[in-house]
């Protein structure tokens, strides 16, 4: 399986926010910031609880927005997630390089005890 572009999850998590300020804006009548807020907060899976949708079409669109965005937005946060760790997988591996792997049979090692 590919893995997704961070630039494709960025552009479509906004796609996603975006269609449904634009949306809740015309279909529900609400401002700008509150049509905003409201979808952020629904595929966040926040929930306030403080704005809902009245008419039957903001409620099946809510729906959709629900299924498709969360898909969207969990996707994304598992991606960054992914990203995230393999950094710090790789500044681990780069601090074993750096600073060496010791090992208590190499005779290298300074650290060994005396024999007695």
């Amino acid at each position: 399986m590919r893995r997704p572009n961070i630039l494709t999850l960025i552009l479509s998590v906004m796609a996603v926010i975006s269609s449904g300020t634009v949306f809740f804006r015309y279909a529900e009548g609400w401002s700008w910031l509150d049509a905003y807020s409201f979808t952020v907060v629904t595929i966040s899976t926040v929930g306030y609880g403080n704005l809902v949708p009245v008419t039957a079409t903001g409620k099946i669109a809510t729906t959709v927005l629900i299924f498709f965005g969360l898909a969207i937005f969990a996707v994304a946060i598992q991606q960054f997630g992914v990203f995230a760790m393999r950094k710090r997988e790789e500044h681990t591996e780069w601090l074993i390089g750096r600073l060496g792997h010791r090992n208590k049979d190499d005779p290298a090692n300074t650290d060994k005890e005396p024999e007695e």
